[in-house]
């Protein structure tokens, strides 16, 4: 980027991919950035750019952007509230973006309830780790076996290898159709809107002016 003159440098955008970007680029359109080049599906492209507002957009695997945001590739990202947790990367945390609402909750078996009483050892399934063990260790103080699947969660209790799992709710169904349920509430989660921490200083004013057109939108 040198040699640029000041005005010249591009703010970069991370996203996650999936829902999340095509919320993100929506709410972005109603503030008046637009990005022509993303709703192009069939583009194989990977770096998009609106040179008018010198804006340059990428989509990542949701669990990258706060890697991607921490280490100035991007100045500001989108993800997860979930993500953001799991990663504790140094990044700002600057705005609820008020979408993909759901929940991170403790589920298994009715039967497991009790076992989430009276700080038994227990195996814990989660894609979530971090989560899991802040919230058994830190809140709950009860030791747990902490197992790390990255797939179908839910297959942990049925098929014995966890006692329960910790893993997003949206709407519970899937726990249902499993003879699952939601054991206990671990935390809200919804989109955020992050920060490289350098950026925050260096391009202050353009980072606050989107961010308060947002806020108004939100």
């Amino acid at each position: 980027m040198e040699g640029h003159t000041k005005d010249m440098r591009y703010l970069t955008f991370a996203l996650g991919k999936g829902r999340l970007a095509d919320q993100t680029l929506a709410l972005l359109e109603k503030i008046g950035i637009t990005c022509e080049e993303m709703k192009d599906k069939g583009s194989r492209k990977l770096i998009f750019v609106n040179e008018a507002l010198k804006l340059r957009f990428f989509l990542a695997k949701g669990s990258d952007v706060p890697t991607y945001v921490e280490y100035g590739a991007a100045d500001i990202g989108v993800v997860g509230s979930d993500t953001i947790l799991e990663e504790n990367r140094r990044v700002y945390e600057v705005l609820d973006l008020g979408f993909g609402r759901c929940r991170m909750c403790v589920c298994g078996p009715a039967s497991a309830k009790e076992l989430l009483q009276h700080h038994e050892m227990i195996r814990v399934a989660s894609k979530y780790p971090k989560i899991a063990k802040e919230y058994f260790y830190n809140q709950k103080h009860q030791t747990v076996d902490i197992i790390k699947l990255n797939g179908s969660v839910e297959l942990g209790p049925i098929v014995g290898l966890s006692d329960v799992i910790v893993d997003i709710v949206e709407t519970g169904s899937t726990l249902k159709e499993n003879g699952l349920e939601v054991l206990e509430e671990i935390c809200p989660l919804s989109a955020r809107m992050i920060v490289n921490q350098v950026s925050m200083k260096m391009e202050a004013e353009r980072i606050k002016k989107i961010l308060q057109a947002l806020k108004d939108n939100v």
